[in-house]
């Protein structure tokens, strides 16, 4: 038996962020698309666009 169980989950490989992919994001944030959807539509977790966002000094998610 080896040292470390298989836990049956795949790692995901990094997907590097490109310039179109943050054309993209300015859009939805644009758009004041929901994070879920852009979540959906981009296949990157939320926090991942929460943090680009951040970078790019974009508004994303809660607007009141």
């Amino acid at each position: 038996m080896s040292k470390k169980a298989k836990t049956g989950k795949k790692s995901k490989k990094r997907v590097a962020w490109s310039r179109a992919h943050h054309a993209e994001l300015r859009k939805h944030s644009k758009a004041k698309t929901p994070v879920a959807r852009i979540s959906k539509m981009m296949k990157r977790t939320a926090g991942a666009l929460r943090q680009q966002a951040l970078k790019l000094g974009i508004p994303l998610g809660h607007r009141r």
